[in-house]
């Protein structure tokens, strides 16, 4: 059974009896297993003795997306889309307005189930369904290991007020899933809306979306890429996770958050993984895997201004405010940024590897953001460049993850610190603490090779 915690019913419509199947509406967890809300789809859909249909609608318009992301969601959706028809299940597809869309696939489904998502405009769709359709829908968490709300009624100040409520929770949610198929199949039914195409090259080619930023070469989306990866740093690097993920040289961290944005993955297959392994590493892995990551979302979950300046805690706003006038030795404009033109070379290959590659290792991610924010002509302006650059590159990109970790560079989950010239006490970085900390010259070396 999935656990009563997971599940939210959106509205109070009456299971319909006519109903010929029940559907799920698949958006953010995109992924055959490790899925709650497939289970719970599946688990509603036999107790009715009807079949299971999966919806996914495309819209064009989701804020910061481009060519980069829709390659990397639709390609993986093309594996899971086959695996769902493997176990029974028909994939229908609605490119467009997405209420429009659900509500024209629910017409004749008993009820409606949907994973649940955190960014404002997942919650606006799902509230938005839930007023429109006239049976039930029901939200089940499958993106996190222990459900926001559940965890806490409030935002949290720090990874340390939230660490200690996790951590009582986690002996009844880090379990392993059990799973079922339908009893019956859908494969064949017509709802009225076209069948998810086996291959997406058209869906692609068609797209009317940003396509100034295209997808990154080699990089492999998909859940079984995702499962691939994950074996990989369980077997060969989480040993040492905690003594070199902060070395950008020695290539030690996961690589998993692309497959965790867009659902490809299970944060909970991926905390199992690591908490049966017996690693060394396994501890601090899973620090930044629940308390870091679901410290994320409960900031978004609970701030609703989580991608603006205001977001910010009233001492960091203070700071920065009494410091915004302060003179800045440099100023580079948006164009210079791009061009990667500053006269920081550690800086200019953080912002390199990110443009070419889709990602960009976390420690340099701090650092970038640090200096966003002291080359900027005011912190409001700072604020919203890292969000536009991190939307627009990063595989990770419109996520929980990195809307924080953009926040963090500007005073979020963290303390004051002795006050200085811009930063005021919010915390400073410099290049001689990346070279303390790791060869960053070395590293530069490395990111330049990838453009021969």
């Amino acid at each position: 059974m999935i656990q009563p915690e997971r599940s939210t019913h959106l509205n109070t419509r009456e299971v319909r009896r006519s109903g010929g199947f029940v559907l799920y509406w698949m958006q953010q967890a995109q992924r055959s297993e490790d899925n709650h809300a497939l289970q719970y789809a599946i688990q509603q859909a036999n107790r009715l003795k009807l079949p299971v249909v999966v919806y996914l609608g495309l819209v064009e318009n989701y804020p910061g997306a481009n060519l980069r992301h829709y390659d990397v969601m639709l390609r993986g959706l093309q594996e899971t889309v086959a695996v769902l028809r493997s176990r029974g299940m028909e994939c229908v597809l609605h490119h467009g307005d997405m209420l429009h869309g659900v509500t024209k696939a629910a017409k004749d489904a008993a009820l409606v189930v949907v994973d649940g998502g955190y960014t404002r405009i997942q919650r606006q769709w799902r509230q938005q369904a839930a007023e429109a359709l006239d049976c039930p829908l029901v939200q089940i968490e499958s993106d996190v290991v222990v459900p926001v709300a559940h965890v806490s009624p409030k935002q949290e100040y720090a990874a340390r007020t939230i660490r200690p409520k996790l951590h009582r929770l986690l002996g009844e949610f880090l379990l392993p899933m059990k799973y079922s198929d339908p009893a019956g199949t859908s494969l064949g039914m017509d709802i009225g809306l076209p069948v998810f195409p086996k291959t997406v090259e058209g869906l692609l080619s068609n797209l009317k979306v940003d396509r100034s930023i295209g997808p990154v070469a080699g990089f492999a989306p998909g859940s079984s890429a995702a499962l691939s990866r994950l074996d990989d740093f369980v077997f060969t690097k989480l040993e040492t996770y905690a003594s070199d993920r902060n070395d950008p040289n020695l290539d030690a961290t996961s690589g998993l958050s692309p497959y965790l944005h867009f659902g490809q993955i299970s944060p909970l297959r991926v905390a199992l993984a690591a908490h049966n392994s017996g690693a060394a590493g396994a501890d601090a892995f899973t620090e930044e895997l629940i308390v870091r990551r679901e410290l994320a979302i409960n900031y978004i979950y609970y701030n609703d201004s989580y991608d603006r300046f205001e977001a910010l805690p009233q001492w960091a706003r203070n700071t920065l405010a009494k410091h915004k006038h302060d003179p800045r030795e440099y100023l580079y404009s948006e164009a210079q940024l791009l061009a990667t033109d500053t006269h920081d070379p550690y800086w200019n290959a953080a912002q390199r590897q990110m443009m070419l590659t889709g990602h960009m290792h976390g420690y340099m991610r701090m650092y970038w953001g640090k200096k966003l924010l002291e080359w900027s002509p005011t912190p409001q302006a700072a604020f919203a460049t890292a969000i536009r650059f991190n939307d627009a590159y990063h595989l990770d990109g419109r996520d929980p993850n990195g809307y924080t970790g953009v926040a963090w560079c500007f005073g979020l989950h963290d303390r004051p610190w002795k006050e200085r010239s811009i930063f005021g006490t919010v915390r400073y970085m410099n290049d001689k603490g990346l070279r303390r900390k790791f060869d960053a010259d070395a590293w530069v070396q490395k990111v330049a090779a990838l453009e021969q």
